[in-house]
């Protein structure tokens, strides 16, 4: 599952492959954007903006290849006249050097703006986890903007801090010992709890194999996350599953461990593990 770490790896592919390189090809598989064409301008940089991939290309007026992978996009670089590893149906954009080939794989969005309007789509984020203007203090100003939310859900607003997803949140508010249902006001140390948030993308934004617990083996790298019945790796007891979502966020899976994370007692478990 994307997330901000996946992003952000994505964009460090995509800069060295497109990076001070000519295109000598484009070709956006979306109707809005199906005649631009970018062919003979230069990449000066790809970054990422929270879940955002921001691809900038030179021109008169300078405009900006923007994606976002929602759920299950990706981007994939190839060598000229290598085998795409999709089927060719879910591309939706392609941009070509004479060294490589960046296809987007059913990405959430995939529009071309002008770059001076990049802050039309990514202006209203918060702090991005793995960005240079992180900023631990202004998330926790954010987040206790709405001090009665759900700290499962203040987590995945992107207004409070960029780049964490469903899997992060989980294992955040688990490593915190609270219960993603509880409110912001109630989270002892949120201070702590941001810098654990992004501690976790920054230790994972260069691995292959994802972990919150320091163990990569297959099975053996989340605490809580899609592990419900099984026994807590802290306490044993067995993780349990739910839904959390408001008026204004859709539902998604929580998983919790009733013991560690008891909702009426919000506490705080030891994080110095993480690697």
């Amino acid at each position: 599952m994307p997330e901000g770490d996946t992003v952000w790896a994505t964009a460090k592919k995509l800069h060295s492959a497109l990076a001070r390189r000519e295109l000598i090809k484009s070709d956006f598989r979306v109707p809005r954007f199906a005649t631009v064409d970018l062919a003979g301008h230069t990449v000066p940089e790809v970054l990422a903006r929270g879940k955002h991939l921001l691809i900038r290309i030179e021109a008169e007026t300078p405009v900006t290849v923007h994606s976002h992978l929602k759920m299950e996009g990706a981007w994939h670089v190839y060598r000229p006249g290598q085998k795409w590893r999709r089927p060719a149906f879910t591309a939706r954009a392609v941009l070509a050097t004479a060294e490589s080939v960046a296809v987007g794989y059913s990405l959430g969005i995939v529009e071309v703006i002008r770059t001076a309007s990049e802050p039309d789509v990514v202006g209203h984020l918060g702090p991005d986890v793995l960005g240079p203007d992180w900023d631990p203090d202004e998330a926790v100003r954010r987040l206790l903007q709405q001090p009665d939310r759900a700290i499962g859900l203040a987590l995945l607003d992107q207004r409070n801090l960029a780049g964490l997803g469903n899997i992060y949140r989980n294992e955040a508010c688990f490593l915190a010992g609270v219960h993603p249902g509880a409110p912001v006001a109630e989270v002892p140390r949120l201070d702590r709890m941001v810098e654990t948030s992004q501690r976790l993308l920054q230790v994972n934004r260069d691995r292959k194999v994802r972990t919150t617990t320091g163990m990569a083996p297959v099975g053996a790298g989340m605490w809580v996350y899609r592990r419900d019945r099984q026994p807590c790796r802290r306490c044993g007891t067995l993780v349990r599953r739910g839904r959390l979502g408001d008026a204004s966020t859709t539902a998604r899976d929580i998983y919790y461990c009733p013991f560690c994370q008891p909702q009426d007692k919000p506490g705080s478990l030891d994080t110095s593990g993480i690697e």
